[in-house]
């Protein structure tokens, strides 16, 4: 049996018009968190990079709030196989 090891993307667009931010952060198996925004400006080349370290991309989900300005919440849940 293959046992596995997850990892979430999360990319994060705040804000409004001309003035917004963008930003990544990887969530790592063992827990941590690292703000990953200076690698890479698009989710695809996020993916990408991940691709090429082994990691497989299982499912993707979508939080908008439109309320008070623009939020948006991207969710990349992604496995690989234990080493």
């Amino acid at each position: 049996m293959v046992a596995w090891e997850y990892a979430l993307l999360v990319r994060r667009y705040q804000g409004q018009g001309r003035n917004f931010h963008v930003s990544f952060v990887w969530y790592a198996p063992d827990g941590s968190r690292t703000d990953i925004t200076a690698y890479a400006d698009t989710a695809i080349a996020h993916l990408n990079r991940a691709g090429r370290e082994g990691w497989e991309l299982v499912s993707a989900a979508e939080d908008v709030n439109n309320v008070q300005g623009s939020t948006e919440v991207h969710r990349y849940h992604l496995k690989r196989p234990l080493a």
